[in-house]
């Protein structure tokens, strides 16, 4: 008789072998008359738009104009770059069962699962959203806003003082733990441990691990491997926790997303995500809410640790309750320094953007990267300016670190109150210098800062 923990190797397997092959169940895409791009080889247009993205997505804005074309593995097929707002606006308001942004997602597939709503499209994604949503409406965010307020002072308490160290260090152990916590709802120290290095291993992967997924072969060594191996132990730990909870006598009283998820029911009253979605779900979460929001945080460091002015100003907010603020200086990190460098879909039909043409199977988006840079969008782009959020938004699709439309991230909001909670500890008790200059590197799907974003703490006069 097998057991749980090889049903679920079994189940970890399987998701690896179903969803590792990039652009499967693409229609063939017909090349010609796409917008110009570079004609290098397609494994080093690949290399480059996941490891040189800063340096590749400006140059190939100058080089070929506002809409040009990339060549991706496997067999070549196109990603089309827009960076125009009237382009991101045609983008997200398009038809989502012609723009599916799954497919264009697929690459975090093996992690993610097929459930994930980062990688559903059509019909369900539209149920998933739909039972996901609950959990991060307005009246659950308040729910949350304590808790995450709890642990970041707590956390924060604990950080070194006099001695520089790396920011983002300490806002992925923080955040990490409000995943852990807030998210999972996972509360014995035992599991948090084991959780911890697994989950921090799943986040640390390069881009060649990324591309070797869509060469299936690859698994079976090196560190293709040990990435499957780390997610067995993952899924393991993940299910346990999911079955406890079942069986949880006070699964009503808890406040956890895990716990509200279980709590929703289809229409004939039964469980409305499986297991396997709610880990699909859960590990997506993970992905897209923990290193994202720490990495925001820890450039926002590095920017007011840098500028006496911001950081008084940052210090007062904190100790007024000034949350619009310090949400502010959270949103102009984002814009000033990305994480995610853009939005894709790929088209199921051939639809025409900006007057050009464009066929079934090609990948379309914005550019984050180029949009938060354009001085059309954003004066003087390289000055750091948190008033540009202050009583007003942007233009609308110049500001996308969430995406847009129907699929704009459902975690927006959580990300923006756990990151002005989590500055409003840190400001209110620490004078906040940077430590020398940094600048983004590609950790995988992310940047993050090359050097940590280093900064020293020393308690408030």
């Amino acid at each position: 008789m097998a057991t749980v923990e090889q049903d679920v190797d079994d189940l970890t397997d399987a998701r690896f072998r179903r969803m590792s092959g990039l652009g499967g169940g693409l229609p063939p895409v017909d090349r010609t008359g796409l917008p110009p791009g570079p004609r290098w080889p397609v494994l080093v247009q690949s290399a480059a738009l996941l490891r040189f993205r800063h340096w590749f997505h400006p140059w190939l804005r100058r080089r070929y104009g506002d809409t040009y074309t990339v060549r991706l593995i496997p067999q070549g097929r196109p990603l089309v770059f827009f960076t125009r707002p009237e382009h991101a606006r045609e983008i997200f308001a398009g038809d989502p069962e012609v723009f599916h942004a799954g497919k264009g997602n697929a690459i975090l597939g093996p992690i993610m699962g097929e459930h994930s709503l980062l990688l559903q499209d059509g019909a369900e994604h539209k149920r998933a959203r739909k039972l996901l949503m609950p959990a991060f409406n307005g009246h659950a965010l308040r729910d949350y806003q304590s808790l995450v307020t709890e642990l970041a002072r707590a956390d924060v308490a604990r950080w070194p003082t006099g001695e520089p160290f790396r920011s983002l260090d300490r806002m992925n152990a923080l955040t990490l733990e409000v995943i852990l916590r807030v998210v999972f709802g996972v509360t014995d120290e035992s599991r948090l441990a084991q959780l911890r290095p697994r989950v921090n291993r799943t986040v640390d992967i390069g881009p060649g691990i990324l591309l070797g997924w869509g060469y299936p072969r690859l698994q079976r060594f090196g560190p293709w491997k040990a990435t499957v191996e780390n997610q067995r132990e993952l899924d393991r730990l993940i299910y346990a926790e999911i079955r406890e909870r079942r069986a949880a006598g006070d699964l009503a009283e808890r406040r956890d997303v895990l716990s509200r998820l279980m709590l929703e029911r289809g229409e004939d009253g039964a469980d409305a995500l499986s297991d396997t979605e709610l880990r699909d779900q859960l590990v997506t979460l993970l992905l897209a809410g923990h290193e994202t929001t720490a990495t925001a945080l820890s450039w926002t460091l590095y920017e007011a640790g840098r500028d006496p002015a911001l950081l008084a100003r940052c210090q007062r907010a904190a100790d007024e309750g000034d949350d619009d603020f310090l949400d502010a200086v959270l949103k102009e990190s984002m814009r000033l320094h990305p994480v995610i460098p853009m939005v894709v879909r790929t088209l199921m039909a051939p639809v025409t953007i900006g007057g050009v043409d464009l066929p079934a199977g090609a990948t379309v988006g914005p550019s984050i990267l180029v949009a938060h840079q354009r001085s059309e969008n954003h004066p003087d782009p390289e000055v750091f300016r948190p008033e540009r959020f202050l009583g007003q938004n942007p233009p609308a699709n110049t500001w996308i670190p969430f995406g847009g439309g129907v699929r704009r991230c459902i975690g927006a909001g959580f990300s923006l109150m756990e990151g002005v909670a989590i500055l409003r500890e840190v400001f209110a008790s620490y004078d906040v210098e940077t430590v020398g200059a940094d600048r983004p590197k590609v950790r995988n799907i992310t940047s993050v800062p090359r050097r940590g974003a280093p900064v020293r703490m020393r308690p408030r006069r």
